[in-house]
């Protein structure tokens, strides 16, 4: 065993097995835009833990922790199967990182299947533990609502209430119901309970529309058309943006003359934020599957590369990008109908206009407030640019 040289440290752990039953393959699966796995790792960053590890008996979910920033366990077989408790592989987990020489003192516990932990209330979860406060802590709801169990004759009982009387809200002590997102608990303590409530129990409170977790389809396309409700970066640090054109630059609106020539609408201050773009050094391409002279005019009015006339864009995104040195997952693709979805799916950050398709905005990691050819295009420069700040 490496010797300790540092003293305890807090630590996430976040399993994420492979074989998910529900919903295959779900940990890497994103939702808007993001695997599930990375809005955990992110989750447990943004809270300010300084060590982020991700329990894993599977390559794809391994890389997408990495590539999120987390540091990966290998989760044995033994410990990866239906039957496993997450217990299991945490106390598996904590004894790997105490071999890399990082002293464990407190432990959050994070479920991937919670896309929509919040990092501030996960971060007074380890300050409750970490000063003492509470030997394990979790995060739960408030609730007022009125619980009935089913009998043996499938009868109901009142559970949490009495049935001869009903209280106002005002007039009730609420309840607190467990969201399974996170968990945070003493090393020490968990160690010798093997479980993760022990000793005094603290909850954290979230808000109830952070309280959903993935395990069946329904639930997982539930989460993607939240995920804009629920609050969006404002900032998109990448180091390069692509484009649709109709739709985006456009309102994908196209006026015909008697001679059949087609001409569109743009906006003036979409051209001046992408020659603040050109300014600031980050690439922008056009792709496009319309071959009129249109886009080429545009294109060669802002100043930047165009690839029209285009059946696959995910395949021309891969090969400029290849040709280019440009690294996907640092990249923006901006679009709005489903013809953009394979291409949107190569970078890490798809982004749809605000009229984009549904089926577009489920998938897009960002949402924009305008829509195409209203300033669109402009809003996602400034945001880009903004990063850099």
């Amino acid at each position: 065993m490496t010797d300790v040289t540092s003293g305890p440290e807090t630590v996430a752990i976040i399993p994420a097995r492979g074989g998910s039953k529900g919903v295959p393959r779900k940990n890497v699966l994103p939702v808007a835009g993001v695997p599930i796995v990375a809005r955990a790792v992110g989750a447990a960053r943004r809270a300010g833990v300084p060590r982020v590890f991700v329990s894993t008996d599977d390559a794809e979910i391994a890389a997408a922790a990495r590539a999120a920033g987390a540091e990966v366990v290998d989760r044995p077989a033994d410990i990866a199967g239906d039957t496993a408790t997450s217990e299991s592989a945490v106390l598996h987990a904590m004894g790997e990182i105490e071999r890399r020489g990082i002293a464990i003192g407190t432990v959050a516990f994070l479920q991937a299947t919670s896309p929509f932990i919040p990092s501030d209330a996960l971060a007074e979860g380890v300050r409750m533990v970490a000063d003492g406060a509470y030997d394990s802590a979790f995060s739960a709801y408030e609730t007022y609502g009125f619980l009935w169990a089913r009998g043996a004759d499938g009868g109901a009982t009142a559970v949490n209430h009495d049935a001869s009387f009903r209280p106002r809200r005002q007039d009730r002590e609420p309840h607190y119901m467990e969201t399974g997102a996170f968990y945070v608990f003493d090393a020490a303590g968990f160690r010798q309970a093997k479980h993760r409530f022990f000793g005094r129990i603290g909850i954290v409170e979230v808000p109830e529309n952070s309280a959903i977790e993935i395990d069946n389809l329904f639930e997982f396309e539930m989460a993607g058309a939240l995920a804009h409700l629920l609050g969006q970066p404002e900032v998109i640090p990448v180091d390069a943006i692509v484009t649709d054109f109709d739709g985006v630059h456009t309102d994908d609106a196209v006026h015909v003359d008697t001679a059949g020539n087609e001409s569109v609408r743009v906006l003036r201050g979409d051209g001046m934020g992408v020659s603040l773009l050109r300014k600031a050094g980050i690439p922008l391409l056009i792709l496009s599957t319309e071959t009129n002279g249109v886009v080429r005019a545009r294109a060669d009015k802002l100043r930047v590369p165009v690839i029209h006339g285009l059946d696959d864009k995910a395949t021309a995104l891969r090969e400029w990008a290849q040709q280019n040195g440009v690294n996907l997952s640092r990249t923006a693709y901006v679009g709005n109908d489903v013809n953009d979805l394979e291409a949107m799916a190569l970078v890490g950050w798809p982004i749809a206009v605000a009229d984009a398709r549904p089926e577009v905005r489920a998938a897009a990691r960002v949402v924009l407030s305008r829509a195409g050819g209203q300033g669109a295009v402009r809003e996602v420069i400034d945001r880009v640019l903004a990063a850099r700040d």
